[in-house]
């Protein structure tokens, strides 16, 4: 299983499982990141800081610590 961080610009996936604390889980989730949501990477800083992805059509950055802990699967 691979995390968001190791994702490529442009990949489509979907979110199998958050392996986040509880309060960063539950501020994924309020942004719609969670279990079964469909995620395309827009966009990655140099070095992989920070990711841009696509939840629905909403745009959000995160942190790569962040998006280290979002298990995906590819669609």
């Amino acid at each position: 299983m691979k995390n968001l961080l190791d994702c490529d610009r442009g990949e489509k996936v979907k979110v199998s499982k958050l392996n986040a604390a509880y309060d960063l889980k539950q501020r994924l989730i309020s942004f719609g990141i969670m279990k079964d949501a469909e995620l395309e990477v827009l966009a990655q800083a140099p070095r992989k800081k920070t990711i841009e992805i696509k939840v629905g059509k909403m745009r959000l950055a995160l942190r790569s610590e962040e998006a280290a802990q979002i298990e995906v699967k590819e669609i």
